[in-house]
């Protein structure tokens, strides 16, 4: 089983319900402002939450700004 830490845990919360019906685009911030996280912690976990978590697919997908995360049920 893959160990996460109180943050990855809140991240993929927050991240299960809000694709609960299909996919959806993220942005660190905006994911961060919902959870009382800071963008810094938020994006800096999301790219090794996408290698270990089993039950959301996250994606890089866009680059303007910041980075947009294409995020799926698996």
């Amino acid at each position: 089983m893959t160990e996460y830490t109180d943050e990855e845990q809140r991240i993929l919360a927050y991240l299960r319900d809000s694709v609960s019906r299909g996919e959806g685009y993220f942005r660190a911030k905006n994911i961060a402002e919902a959870i009382g996280l800071t963008a810094k912690q938020v994006g800096s976990r999301l790219p090794r939450l996408a290698e270990k978590s089993e039950d959301v697919e996250i994606e890089k997908w866009g680059r303007a700004r910041s980075t947009t995360w294409r995020v799926t049920r698996s």
